[in-house]
């Protein structure tokens, strides 16, 4: 990730981040943290680095909220299980805020968007949300890979695998997950 940062600068901070909001594990605090020692080194600006996290986070987003709402009930129940169901009512009682505050929360962020567009969350709405909860994160996190500075390298193998890790574990799992819902 910090190879792709160092390449390409801040179109390697969207491109790493463009995954990460469609589904895909691609774990947005390695690259984020990675964003941040590039700032820490002068490479790029930080606001640049945030902004480009953001596009990003939001072009991503808007894929999978495009795929949640054309899928059809069925097809979202296999893939949420039961969870759809606490999500619609979750978007039924906050509406838009929901996908704010999830924007903000590990593992939520990723997939917020695929239940958002299935409940229907009116597009504008969910872009405002979106990125003002993506600018939080980014910035929060290209803060701290500025902080960590000289400490990147270990802080970088210490965070990046065992969070691609977990994302692979919860796609591996996605499958026995939506054959136990759907019964």
């Amino acid at each position: 990730m910090s190879a792709a940062i160092t390449r390409l600068g801040p179109l390697g901070v969207f491109l790493l981040m463009v995954p990460e909001s469609a589904c895909i594990p691609v774990p947005s605090e390695a690259t984020l943290l990675a964003a941040g020692f590039a700032v820490h080194q002068g490479w790029m600006p930080f606001w640049l680095a945030v902004a480009a996290a953001t596009a990003g986070n939001l072009v991503g987003s808007l894929i999978a909220y495009g795929v949640g709402r054309r899928v059809g009930e069925r097809q979202a129940r296999a893939w949420a299980g039961t969870g759809l169901r606490r999500c619609d009512a979750l978007f039924t009682r906050h509406g838009s805020r929901a996908v704010f505050v999830a924007r903000l929360l590990p593992l939520a962020r990723t997939f917020v968007s695929l239940p958002a567009g299935h409940a229907r969350i009116g597009v504008g709405r969910f872009v405002a949300m979106t990125a003002c909860g993506c600018a939080i994160w980014a910035a929060a996190l290209v803060l701290a890979g500025m902080v960590a500075g000289s400490g990147w390298r270990a802080l970088s193998d210490a965070l990046g695998l065992p969070l691609l890790a977990v994302g692979l574990t919860a796609i591996a799992a996605a499958p026995w997950s939506a054959r136990r819902g759907a019964r």
